[in-house]
């Protein structure tokens, strides 16, 4: 439908549309710019709905649409007869046969803040004529990111599914809907004076099952689905449903759209709420958002909620909680519950005036690939890393995203001058789902690794057990560097006052060349620094001190061997007198410790065998540096008498009542022993809030006990007591 080169010009068009200033809207080109934003709206409905492929994020491709809304507003005039603001978008095909709906399926209104959910409350009340003062009840609900699907059922049985096409005819996919095992095949509608109906709900796949789907196309050398709605959209058009039945297809109902009687009377009318509708199919076997949380969940999965400001509380917990709910939502769906009330709302050409989307923050966007810069980190490793045009992203602004490894940039084939997609996974990690290689118009250049160092020019090697290249000149400037900065980081030895600005400052100052410098650094010279004064150097110096006396497993995690993580640090500081007793080692005797494997061992090995780093950890000693081992470092003798003995516990999520050091040490004294996660061998894994995987995957072990942070204090104060 779209040549390579109109998906071009109407992406750059659309990203000219959403940049440039506002203020044109209602000036002499708001013609044209009407005009421009109907093709660019309408190529990126054909791209979303028919393709299953956007090159936008849903919150672009709302902006542009607002601004086509706002200049129709003000032009009418200016309204064209196939305005995409006159028909919600469409997915039809041309490889399923068209079945009408029997009501119009229409889109939603969307929000994005308090301020738009209370303008939306306002203007209920203006259309129902109710007072300012007036609190009205509504519904709310995940909004799910699947595939819309609408279901006829007529004298109880299961007659026809579609797809929303274009609101008034859809695809007809019976055969693929038939294979889900949540649509009920038969429905006793009649029970309750209802001989035919038709049901609005979502196709949609856990996000467990569609990271299984993608690992298996991944070992199968297929492309990968870029998000769950691409795996589920797909999988309602399979020309097999055998096929459809294998993609872990399900379907939340959410509506009851259409209800008659045997003599074709209106059967809606026997409702008086949304609310009670939803439960009549809940008792009818649908599977439909719950006002109870699921296992695992804190929050109730739909609230009927009495006025706006419970909706606007209920819908900011639910942005919050969202990356723990097992399926992809992209916001909340607000419905007046009062249908008497809904009557009177009305609707628009476009969408329900008695609904709306509260659309959470975007977490993908699509930006261009600048340039991709290699970084140099503690242990030698070169990670690429993109250097994009910066975009708003989750409350953010992004312009720097790991490409991890040239593996990664050769399998999703990204060039640098892409348009590609972006999204900060968990609200947190910003990656790239894909590049948009149909948007290329030739200038585009390979991502070409460097054969040395970017740094120290050193020839970078390639491990045949990794998929990284490594500097392995260790005096390399950017791995001093790295190394500092880790070796007084939190989890290492935990020195305040000495983040990562200080410690690039004081080593372009030449005050810095290893990390026994730290230990020797003249505070009178920090204190006359520019920035600093007495009191930051105090507190430097007092961080220091503190830090000359830590347990020997921190020293030995802050030291940058690879893989030497915090659990093996604490493994060999339990073996050890003093860490120089750890040169003595051979090979093999690594091997001996229980969770010590042969490439960590080899690690461990190589290092202290180094002369350079044996005299480093000598001169740490002389700068009083403890290397000998603490109380803190010695093996503690298993309670046998403990009611956890014999027991392995696991913690996950916030714990409210004790940090999670202070839980591990109670459960030790308790006799456990501390898992590093969830597997079939643990006994017991106590859960804090916002309990995410590890919850998940305990439950489906069905072997693990899931306690709460009150049920495990129970346990361990009872033996504190004894």
């Amino acid at each position: 439908m779209y040549s390579a080169t109109e998906q071009r010009n109407l992406y750059d068009l659309s990203k000219k549309l959403l940049y440039s200033p506002q203020a044109s809207l209602f000036e002499e080109n708001a013609e044209q710019r009407a005009a421009d934003l109907g093709r660019v709206i309408r190529y990126h409905e054909w791209r979303y709905y028919v393709q299953n492929d956007p090159v936008l994020s849903d919150f672009e491709y709302d902006q542009l649409y607002k601004q086509l809304e706002a200049i129709e507003e003000a032009h009418p005039e200016f309204i064209t007869p196939d305005s995409p603001t006159l028909r919600v978008g469409k997915d039809l095909t041309e490889t399923f046969a068209q079945v009408a709906h029997l009501t119009p399926m229409l889109s939603l209104d969307n929000s994005y803040d308090a301020e738009d959910l209370n303008d939306f409350d306002e203007q209920v009340k203006k259309l129902c004529k109710l007072p300012k003062d007036a609190e009205v009840e509504y519904c709310v609900e995940p909004k799910f990111d699947g595939g819309t699907i609408a279901l006829v059922y007529e004298n109880d049985r299961l007659v026809r599914a579609a797809t929303r096409g274009n609101g008034q005819v859809g695809d007809d996919i019976s055969a693929n809907i038939r294979t889900l095992r949540t649509v009920p095949l038969q429905a006793a509608f009649s029970k309750h004076g209802i001989l035919k109906a038709e049901l609005r709900g979502e196709a949609l796949i856990r996000k467990d099952v569609f990271e299984k789907i993608n690992k298996k196309r991944q070992e199968a050398g297929e492309p990968l689905f870029a998000n769950p709605r691409n795996a589920a959209t797909g999988g309602l058009r399979m020309k097999d449903p055998r096929e459809a039945a294998n993609r872990g297809l399900e379907a939340f109902l959410y509506q009851l759209g259409f209800a008659a009687d045997a003599q074709e009377n209106n059967a809606l009318e026997k409702f008086t709420s949304h609310d009670e509708s939803i439960h009549l199919l809940r008792d009818l076997g649908f599977k439909v958002p719950l006002h109870r949380p699921e296992p695992g969940n804190h929050l109730e999965e739909t609230k009927t909620c009495s006025n706006i400001a419970e909706v606007i509380t209920f819908c900011q917990a639910w942005q919050d909680f969202r990356d723990e709910y097992p399926y992809e939502i992209d916001g909340m769906v607000i419905k007046v519950n009062s249908l008497e009330l809904q009557s009177l709302c009305g609707y628009t050409s476009h969408h329900p005036r008695w609904a709306i989307a509260f659309k959470f923050k975007a977490r993908q966007a699509t930006t261009r690939l600048r340039d991709v810069e290699f970084q140099v980190g503690k242990t030698g490793a070169v990670t690429p890393v993109a250097k994009l045009e910066p975009v708003p992203l989750a409350g953010v602004t992004v312009q720097n995203v790991s490409l991890h490894n040239e593996e990664f940039i050769r399998a999703k084939d990204i060039r640098i001058g892409d348009q590609v997609l972006v999204e900060r996974a968990g609200d947190v990690i910003p990656y790239i789902v894909k590049s948009l290689a149909e948007l290329r118009d030739g200038t585009e250049r390979e991502v070409v690794y460097p054969k040395q160092c970017p740094v120290c020019h050193s020839e970078l090697v390639k491990p045949e057990e990794e998929a990284i290249w490594r500097c392995e000149n260790a005096e390399c400037e950017a791995q001093v560097v790295q190394r500092m900065i880790f070796h007084t980081s939190k989890h290492a030895m935990d020195i305040e006052g000495l983040g990562e600005s200080t410690i690039e400052k004081f080593y372009k100052l030449g005050w810095l060349h290893s990390i026994a410098d730290l230990y020797r650094l003249d505070y009178e010279k920090v204190a006359q620094l520019e920035g600093f004064g007495e009191k930051s150097a105090a507190n430097m110096k007092a961080g220091i001190e503190k830090a000359r006396k830590n347990p020997i497993h921190r020293l030995l995690h802050s030291l940058s061997v690879h893989h030497l993580g915090q659990k093996a640090s604490k493994l060999l500081a339990a073996e050890i007198d003093h860490v120089l007793d750890l040169a003595d080692w051979d090979l093999e005797k690594y091997q001996t410790i229980k969770d010590v494997g042969p490439v960590l061992a080899r690690n461990v090995f190589h290092f202290f065998q180094n002369e350079h780093n044996i005299e480093l950890l000598q001169t740490m000693e002389n700068l009083g540096v403890n290397l000998r081992q603490t109380d803190e470092d010695k093996k503690t003798d298993v309670n046998t008498d403990g009611p956890l003995y014999g027991k392995s516990i696991l913690f996950t999520g916030t714990l409210s009542q004790m940090t999670r050091e202070e839980a591990e040490k109670r459960a030790a004294a308790a006799g456990a022993s501390l898992a590093s996660g969830v597997s079939k061998h643990l006994s017991i894994l106590v859960v804090g809030e916002k309990a995410g995987s590890k919850l998940k995957k305990a439950q489906a072990l069905g072997t693990v006990e899931v306690w709460s942070e009150g049920e495990f204090l129970n346990q361990v104060s009872e033996n504190s007591a004894e």
